[in-house]
């Protein structure tokens, strides 16, 4: 039996954001842009855990977005433009890969981050349900 080939979910839904007019001038990656205190605006998407359901063939990963501004109105407001982003991707295709659902599993929440004390940062948990590439 050949092997599955899963989906970068983290830059699955990094490449769905960055289209996204809604987002237009926030950096939106998997990691922080150079020189990167917590005051510019950016979505930070991280992997965080999530299983893949053999009964079903689809992996379940759960993601963080990390929502920045530069005071925690703004972050607040592109929290919440994410957020509605994001749950948009439920029918989209990735490459050869579907995404049949989305959930939220925690909103937008206030969460300072003390590794960058001039940071405005919204937290978010979202869970996909995608379908990978068959099997060769």
């Amino acid at each position: 039996m050949a092997a599955l080939t899963f989906p970068d979910a983290e830059r699955l839904v990094v490449d769905f954001l960055k289209t996204r007019p809604e987002l237009t001038g926030a950096a939106v990656d998997n990691r922080p842009p150079a020189v990167f205190d917590g005051t510019q605006r950016a979505v930070l998407v991280s992997r965080v855990g999530g299983a893949w359901v053999d009964d079903l063939n689809l992996d379940r990963p759960l993601l963080d977005l990390e929502v920045y501004g530069p005071d925690k109105t703004a972050a607040h407001t592109l929290a919440l433009a994410a957020r509605a982003c994001v749950l948009e991707l439920t029918g989209t295709s990735y490459g050869t890969a579907f995404v049949s659902d989305v959930s939220e599993e925690d909103g937008p929440r206030w969460l300072p981050d003390y590794n960058r004390p001039a940071g405005n940062r919204y937290l978010s948990t979202i869970r996909l349900s995608v379908r990978p590439a068959p099997p060769a």
